[in-house]
């Protein structure tokens, strides 16, 4: 009986623990936000190495939240976020400063 009540713990106790995780999905959806609005920008022409680096985190945020792996994905998200936000305040300077 002691057996079969350590076994149920440790199962209840292992499987907990994944369940403390909470999915990110607020950063998931302010990255892709974020990384279209760099896309409608033209940041892939105006400012590419931020686009790249933007694409890029964004990627890896999809497939961590794929794989379960919450806490990296949140992680490359908000990089992906950044750059994101980055590329499309540069590629919208460039394009006034070219209308100058």
């Amino acid at each position: 009986m002691k057996k079969l009540l350590l076994i149920i713990s440790t199962l209840l106790l292992m499987t907990g623990c994944g369940l403390t995780t909470v999915r990110p999905k607020l950063e998931m959806t302010l990255a892709q936000e974020a990384f279209l609005a760099a896309k409608e920008a033209g940041s892939s022409n105006l400012a590419p190495a931020l686009y790249r680096k933007a694409e890029f985190y964004y990627l890896k945020a999809k497939s961590s939240y794929k794989r379960k792996f919450f806490n990296k994905a949140k992680k490359y998200a908000e990089l992906s976020r950044k750059f994101s936000e980055k590329a499309e305040f540069k590629a919208y300077k460039k394009k006034a400063l070219d209308n100058i």
